[in-house]
């Protein structure tokens, strides 16, 4: 025996490795089948599976240009970085976006710029930007509720995010005075950290889901009454990554406590349906959101991916009769994604948030209903100048998800749907999510949503307005085609965005039913002092 360990410990190093590599060709060769370049290539062929795997970042850091990149290139990726920071979000010596590219956005600015008085909200906090509607006031809910914010958090579910980047989320949008999607898997504890809240639920009924997984509506009033951070009720109906497809949530991500919030079982994949069982008709489906308002006092409204119109048409005509309907409608794009998706699904099905909610909106402007609701749009749109189109269209808020992911640390390395995420933000990974230091993050994301919203003021007074709900279709123009150049959106969508009733943003500060109570705290405010970090 100490002749065999004698013998082993004098084994030089180079051996060891040859040693190795003969088994790894062994191996290759005359045991596995599955790949052909290994087996054709021993140890050779593993160096292609090595560089394959790390494609993605090498591109992404290295080959790619600072425009190219897709779904976010590295420039608009550095703006939200340095936003939520407090570091230098400026361009230098002009701009290297291609202005003449196709659908490039054109903000009109007036000669003479509104001009803030001394008295006004925004002369106290220059962040200061809530929603010109009020959700539910038409329709007279018990608990109306003005969003304190134009930019909120997008719904993200727990278990798809990790409990600290929910976390970070809620605390977040509390000192920036937002409010934070649910998404559909249930209320946690994480998103009871003082932000408001939007309760969101899908096919699954995840969080209010009777013993057979049908709807509970005593369980969603019970939700509501014991939680009062709740400020409206969102039912899902499609989303922009995957429309007329149910979520997954795969079973190596759901923990004990994730299933406790679901009600869902330990070890299997969470699959939710297709289509909903709550409702099979139009009719139904406003039936349900009168049943939610009149029990839980709140404003309700809906969630889709647009494509095909008759329905939407038909719920149109429903609420002309019936003098009911939504209180809000959040436009979701099919550029739109969080999670996982087919590839066929994300490529190809629902329209692109321009054209689908220009489509949408002028189903209910027909109809004369667009005062009636508050027009939510998710799709990319986390940025100031994008902002502002989806505002001359008709949008009343948005939403944004992967924006706010990467205020708090996501580096886009698209591998949501492998629980190996590793910023921390996508994945159950008790060691991954320690990476994320919650009241920094949560910091970050209130940076970004207050620097986005001062922005989005000063583009705004530098059209001439006061909010941007003011502005209209001719304010902004895009690139259209070689022919045309470029038009406004009004010529190009075909329609003009109905005038918001607006009567300054005093009368919003006082208003009431306003969410964000923390909205006049000047803490939050953004430092304007903040020394710009070298580039």
């Amino acid at each position: 025996m100490e002749q065999l360990l004698d013998f082993i410990k004098n084994i030089p190093w180079w051996a060891w490795i040859l040693l190795v590599l003969v088994f790894v060709a062994i191996r290759d060769i005359f045991f596995q089948r599955k790949h052909t370049i290994s087996h054709n290539f021993p140890i050779v062929g593993h160096l292609r599976y090595a560089l394959e795997s790390i494609g993605p970042e090498m591109r992404q850091y290295f080959v790619s240009n600072n425009r190219e990149e897709l779904p976010f290139n590295r420039i608009e990726r550095s703006w939200i970085y340095a936003s939520a920071k407090k570091e230098n979000n400026y361009e230098g010596f002009g701009t290297d976006r291609d202005i003449y590219a196709h659908q490039h956005i054109f903000v009109k600015n007036q000669m003479m710029a509104y001009k803030v008085p001394d008295d006004h909200p925004n002369a106290k906090d220059k962040t200061f930007l809530p929603c010109a509607k009020i959700m539910g006031a038409y329709n007279k809910r018990k608990k109306p509720f003005r969003p304190a914010s134009v930019i909120n958090v997008s719904a993200m579910s727990f278990g798809s995010l990790s409990a600290a980047a929910i976390e970070a989320l809620n605390k977040g949008v509390k000192k920036s005075s937002a409010y934070h999607n649910t998404g559909e898997g249930g209320l946690s504890p994480y998103h009871k950290q003082g932000g408001d809240v939007i309760f969101h639920f899908g096919t699954g009924y995840f969080g209010v889901r009777g013993a057979e997984g049908n709807f509970s509506l005593d369980k969603l009033k019970s939700l509501t009454e014991n939680n009062p951070c709740i400020k409206a009720i969102e039912i899902k109906l499609s989303q922009g990554a995957k429309p007329g497809k149910g979520g997954v949530l795969p079973a190596a991500k759901i923990t004990r406590e994730i299933a406790e919030i679901r009600g869902v079982p330990i070890g299997k994949d969470v699959l939710s349906p297709s289509t909903h069982s709550a409702f099979n008709s139009i009719e139904e489906l406003l039936q349900l959101i009168e049943d939610i308002a009149e029990t839980t006092g709140l404003p309700v409204g809906i969630k889709g991916a647009i494509g095909k119109l008759d329905q939407w048409e038909q719920l149109a005509d429903l609420m002309v009769k019936s003098n009911k309907g939504p209180d809000f409608i959040t436009v979701d794009g099919g550029e739109g994604g969080t999670g996982a998706a087919p590839p066929s699904f994300a490529d190809h099905v629902s329209l692109p948030w321009v054209y689908g909610f220009s489509s949408l909106y002028k189903v209910f402007q027909k109809r004369e209903l667009t005062e009636r609701i508050v027009f939510i749009g998710s799709g990319k749109l986390g940025f100031p100048a994008k902002a502002a189109m989806a505002f001359a269209m008709g949008a009343d808020c948005i939403n944004v998800a992967r924006e706010a992911m990467m205020s708090i640390g996501c580096i886009q390395a698209q591998v949501c749907h492998t629980n190996r995420c590793p910023s921390g933000v996508a994945t159950q990974s008790k060691w991954l999510q320690n990476g994320i230091n919650v009241p920094i993050k949560s910091d970050r994301l209130a940076q970004y949503f207050q620097t986005f919203r001062k922005e989005f003021l000063e583009i705004t007074h530098a059209s001439g307005y006061e909010h941007p709900c003011q502005y209209t279709m001719d304010d902004i123009q895009v690139n259209v085609d070689d022919n045309d150049l470029n038009k406004s959106l009004a010529s190009t969508y075909g329609y003009n965005k109905v005038k918001v009733p607006f009567e300054g943003m005093q009368r919003l500060s006082d208003c009431k039913h306003l969410g964000g109570k923390q909205h006049l705290d000047s803490t939050n405010v953004v430092d304007e002092n903040v020394s710009f970090v070298k580039n």
